[in-house]
């Protein structure tokens, strides 16, 4: 029976009761506890989040159409005038007033439906008192919806006139 003892030194002892024919030294190598991975690691930096300072988003509300229809009705003719506060607040910046359908209908018929809701909306904020250069106008038909189902509060979602500020570069 042997016995094999190590000790800090990288030493190896063997211990035998009886005399071993063949011995053979072999150094082992112990670990130091520094050298383990179980330690804590270091800490992680926090980056605090850098505020970024975003103009101010310009609002101009949309207005909606009934089904097959370009005419404005009284609750959308209050929207044009409260968007008209900001036309006076931003005397020369220009609008594109963009025409949409919901999906019913052939690509022709809802870009010319389209076409006439941009117009509509575009006429009443020139009799509202708006520079009508300053007006642009587009028809994307049902090109565009702002809701994709198909049901009908998305076509009342996407029959509408949408105002975009057009950017100067």
């Amino acid at each position: 029976m042997c016995f094999l003892y190590a000790c800090e030194s990288n030493q190896v002892f063997l211990k035998s009761e009886e005399p071993p024919k063949y011995i053979a030294e072999t150094k082992v190598n112990i670990p130091s506890l520094k050298d383990a991975s179980c330690e804590k690691p270091a800490p992680v930096k926090k980056e605090e989040p850098k505020v970024v300072i975003r103009p101010k988003t310009v609002v101009l509300n949309d207005i909606y159409f009934a089904f097959d229809r370009y005419d404005i009705r009284p609750k959308d003719a209050e929207i044009l005038r409260k968007n008209l506060e900001w036309f006076r607040a931003n005397p020369g910046k220009k609008v594109l007033i963009e025409g949409h359908c919901d999906e019913r209908g052939t690509i022709e018929y809802n870009l010319a439906l389209g076409q006439k809701r941009a117009e509509a909306a575009k006429a009443y904020l020139i009799k509202l008192g708006v520079n009508p250069e300053v007006l642009e106008i587009i028809s994307y038909g049902k090109e565009r919806p702002f809701d994709p189902h198909h049901n009908a509060k998305a076509w009342a979602k996407n029959r509408r006139a949408h105002f975009s500020v057009i950017e100067e570069k």
